[in-house]
């Protein structure tokens, strides 16, 4: 008997987990932004339907590599409508018409994979952008799924029009919810805080019309601090701005070397290369000024990095992540497409930021129990896990 094929809408859709990431509930300790701060909290979300939302946040976010005059991003969550707006200004598609293919190219979805897969997992996604150049504006409206779609709507614009707007209403049924759940849009929040970090000070990021606080990495890398001080713990924040590539914070921590990262605006939740880049080069420093202060100490990486909280944010030339979740980066160092070597200021900074009188207190503390031949083993644990 003759099977009908299924069609490559059909395919991603019977596969989401191939492609979006798991459609089911987690469970995870997880930082997110409530009431205008970072909580570090366990959240139930699912996967899948963050991902699709984090696919159009950080290509509308990527515009700024494209076109450098980018000033604003603004994001819209409504909860009610089960609907999300992503804007950007700035140079974006050209309206006009493909010489090849005779469809106007924001018609073709020349978008990211990622996007593609957003308007998939939609029962509505809407493509405006406006094009200065050329005077025209265009919108056009896809629905069940991709399924279908409007004919474009071509209107003129001024001159000084150029920006990009993309406004989906995600199938809650694909993604086994009902509403848009608390703590997803906890998470949410606090990726559209992520580009208010990362993007960096030229960049006006505004989230249901409101202006966020965090106008540079540092200023975004202080929520956590002030986290983790409303435990009566006092941390440094130590800050370099190596290149236009790299920016790097570092704080204290005891117990268990925390991370938070990322690659092109991705969150890179469980770190990778260039984490390990940044880390080994602090923590060999911190590691040279403890053994040379003491030398019974024999102090090993691992244990200085578990004293360490590490921020990174870092511009990487074509990166490889190791699942479609991209959680980590894989890339080589040696294919970053640049150089992250932090200064002897820096270094310093953070020998002096009290991390070399801890690991000191500890290598005495170690010898004179005896626990020098096994690199010791219990110690405080100042914050949560963060993985």
């Amino acid at each position: 008997m003759y099977k009908k094929k299924n069609t490559p809408l059909e395919q991603i859709l019977l596969r989401p987990d191939t492609h979006v990431g798991s459609v089911e509930k987690h469970t995870q300790t997880l930082w997110v932004y409530k009431e205008g701060a970072m909580v570090h909290s366990p959240v139930t979300y699912v996967p899948g339907l963050h991902n699709i939302f984090d696919e159009i946040l950080v290509q509308a976010a990527d515009n700024l590599q494209r076109d450098p005059s980018m000033d604003s991003l603004r994001v819209d969550i409504d909860v009610e409508r089960c609907c999300i707006s992503v804007y950007n200004n700035g140079n974006g598609m050209p309206v006009e018409i493909h010489q090849e293919e005779g469809l106007y190219v924001p018609e073709m979805m020349r978008m990211s994979y990622g996007a593609v897969l957003a308007n998939i997992f939609s029962t509505e996604f809407v493509i405006e952008t406006a094009d200065g150049r050329r005077q025209k504006k265009f919108k056009q409206v896809f629905s069940e799924n991709m399924g279908k779609k409007s004919e474009p709507e071509i209107t003129e614009c001024e001159p000084s029009d150029n920006w990009t707007r993309v406004t989906f209403k995600p199938d809650l049924a694909k993604f086994n919810m009902t509403v848009l759940e608390d703590d997803a849009v906890a998470l949410m929040r606090k990726r559209v805080v992520d580009m208010a970090g990362t993007l960096g000070e030229t960049v006006k990021v505004e989230l249901n019309g409101e202006k966020l606080s965090a106008k540079s990495f540092s200023d975004y890398v202080q929520l956590y601090i002030d986290s983790a001080s409303k435990e009566g713990i006092e941390l440094p924040r130590i800050y370099q701005r190596v290149n236009d590539r790299w920016e790097v914070c570092v704080s204290l921590n005891e117990g268990q070397f925390h991370q938070v990262s990322f690659v092109n605006r991705i969150a890179t939740l469980r770190g990778g290369t260039h984490v390990d880049y940044v880390a080994d080069q602090i923590a060999n420093h911190v590691m040279g000024v403890v053994n040379k202060r003491n030398k019974h100490a024999n102090m090993k990486l691992h244990t200085v990095k578990g004293y360490l909280w590490v921020f990174v944010n870092a511009l990487i030339d074509n990166p490889a992540f190791d699942l479609q979740t991209k959680e980590t980066l894989t890339t080589h160092q040696g294919t970053f497409g640049s150089k992250c070597e932090l200064s002897e200021d820096f270094l310093n900074r953070v020998s002096n930021s009290g991390v070399v009188n801890k690991l000191l207190s500890f290598a005495e503390f170690r010898l004179s129990k005896g626990l020098h031949k096994t690199d010791g083993s219990k110690r405080k644990v100042l914050l949560p896990s963060l993985s």
